[in-house]
């Protein structure tokens, strides 16, 4: 990663409306790492990330900003929020946790990234399956003992062979429609026909039976499932769906997962991004029960951005160098509230700013996949031509203001509510229509939201 911080900002105003200072620290924090991995190795060591706390009304940015930076640079990345670690009276989630899903996440993009590198070789090998399974070949008949001693040999001898599946024999006229199969398959002609194929049994994920166990980096669920023999089912896909699950799978026999495992640590430890939502949650003066258990989990989450060694089922991995993006509403509270120690973790704080009627404006119009934007591509699938004048959006940013100003104040959210309302009965017509153009105006945007914006009672409850 050695985008500047200006590119940074540029990327991130493609999705994300003001708050320019909020994003100005977050890219100086994403390119001192890249700096810090220009030093020497000894002063790498002690060149630890400035964290950083957001601080703002919910709505206004500050999960999507952390969620878009580690987006631009490919880096692992885990939000979770403070309350689950409370929720189940004083014990709440391991907070060590969130470090081990950090690795997860840093897996899925390691293996990803390896298996692009292979998936040539693999696309070749998942064409071959193929052509076996749309062109089956003539199975041999094999003699069968009824010696239990020469069964198994048989079988043990075939496993040491590298034989998978029974032996066939083949025509010239087997070969012949094979190879002219294989030459229609890399064309992708035969991608919509149906063919049934063999794969390994998918693993289910169950629910999590490790308890303590995960937190000395153990998984008793991959254990138990490795004494297992794989399993073998059959499919019936088109030909476009087996490529793909067969690619994954002789992707999978081409990669080292020792490998894998080991670039993914050095990648969640070095480059991984973990947002902490509601942290003003956990102060003691966010109400008056419980006291004792959110003090506590501060003290629980300090070490880990101190910098510790977490245990996961992939190896240990040093938190030292993770960078930790917290933030909170801070109605009820501030950060003064938290405990000292962990004040001084984030010594860069950011306050964003409440939106106004024109940052509304700019959200409904603006970022790549704005609101207004998907509205007219959602319709449009209904073969309906929907246009929004400017003063109708001028309108509906008015009243999602006036809203969040007079109730609550959920931000951006607010929009989404306001949208579905107004569009309500087109969204429920369209299909009838069979197509159309209709032009959204200031006026239909009256009276469809006026009355309700208007009553105070009306708009906390619909609005």
């Amino acid at each position: 990663m050695n985008q500047t911080p200006r590119q940074i900002v540029n990327e991130l105003d493609k999705y994300i409306v003001g708050q320019n200072q909020a994003k100005k620290s977050v890219a100086v924090a994403l390119r001192n790492r890249y700096r810090r991995m220009q030093l020497d190795e000894k002063m790498q060591q002690d060149v630890t990330p400035k964290n950083i706390l957001m601080i703002g009304p919910t709505g206004v940015g500050k999960t999507e900003i952390a969620r878009r930076l580690a987006r631009i640079v490919d880096a692992p990345f885990v939000k979770v929020e403070a309350t689950k670690f409370t929720e189940v009276g004083y014990v709440g989630r391991d907070v060590e946790s969130m470090v081990r899903d950090l690795v997860e996440n840093a897996i899925t993009i390691v293996k990803k990234q390896q298996y692009d590198r292979v998936k040539v070789q693999a696309t070749k090998k998942a064409n071959r399956r193929l052509v076996k399974a749309l062109v089956p070949g003539i199975k041999k008949e094999q003699r069968k003992s009824n010696n239990p001693y020469e069964q198994m040999m048989t079988m043990f001898q075939g496993m040491q062979a590298g034989e998978t599946e029974p032996k066939e024999e083949l025509t010239d006229e087997i070969r012949s429609t094979r190879q002219a199969v294989y030459e229609q398959l890399e064309k992708g002609l035969l991608d919509n026909r149906e063919v049934t194929i063999e794969i390994d049994e998918p693993k289910v994920a169950m629910p999590s039976l490790n308890n303590g166990l995960e937190q000395m980096g153990i998984d008793i669920q991959e254990t138990l499932g490795s004494l297992r023999p794989k399993k073998k089912i059959t499919r019936t896909l088109t030909v476009k769906e087996a490529r793909e699950l067969l690619i994954n799978e002789e992707s999978a026999k081409l990669v080292n997962d020792a490998d894998i495992h080991s670039e993914s640590l050095k990648l969640a430890q070095s480059q991984g991004i973990i947002f902490i939502d509601e942290i003003d949650k956990i102060t003691s003066k966010s109400q008056q029960s419980g006291q004792v258990s959110r003090e506590g989990v501060q003290r629980d989450i300090l070490p880990i951005v101190e910098g510790s060694q977490v245990n996961t089922k992939y190896g240990p991995i040093q938190t030292d160098h993770i960078l930790f993006i917290a933030s909170g509403a801070f109605h009820l509270s501030k950060p003064s509230d938290l405990i000292p120690e962990l004040q001084g973790r984030f010594p860069i704080r950011v306050e964003l700013d409440d939106l106004t009627a024109e940052d509304f404006v700019k959200i409904l119009t603006e970022p790549n996949n704005a609101l207004v934007k998907q509205y007219i591509a959602l319709l449009a699938t209904e073969n309906i031509q929907v246009t929004f004048t400017i003063e109708a959006i001028e309108k509906i940013a008015q009243i999602a203001f006036q809203v969040n100003r007079d109730t609550d104040n959920i931000g951006a959210r607010r929009l989404h509510t306001i949208l579905e309302r107004l569009l309500e009965d087109l969204l429920f017509e369209a299909p009838d229509m069979q197509m159309g153009e209709i032009t959204i105006t200031e006026g239909y945007v009256a009276e469809k939201l006026d009355s309700i914006a208007q009553d105070e009672d009306m708009s906390r409850y619909i609005l």
